[in-house]
């Protein structure tokens, strides 16, 4: 199993319809769990990248008429390899 978590930004806050077909979301083969936050503006999930795919996820999201506007970076996601050259002690 490899945990992953993308968060989008979304256009607007979901209406009331949009959370209900969010709920249905749910069942996604690989979904985890999913969370909007208090503002409204990024909702987050975490899936099994060994079962789905993040294109499948924001197709998912279009299907539902989820409104987002861009993936964002996480900080989960950034590079936790040193940056500076590798040197043996002498």
């Amino acid at each position: 199993m490899t945990l992953l978590e993308i968060t989008y930004e979304l256009h607007s806050p979901l209406s009331y319809e949009q959370l209900q077909r969010l709920g249905e979301f749910a069942n996604l083969y690989g979904l985890r769990r999913f969370h909007v936050d208090e503002a409204g503006q990024t909702l987050t999930f975490e899936y099994d990248a060994s079962r789905l795919r993040e294109t499948q996820v924001a197709h998912a999201l279009a299907q539902a008429g989820i409104p987002i506007v861009q993936k964002l970076a996480s900080p989960s996601s950034a590079d936790p390899l040193p940056v500076e050259k590798a040197s043996l002690p002498r």
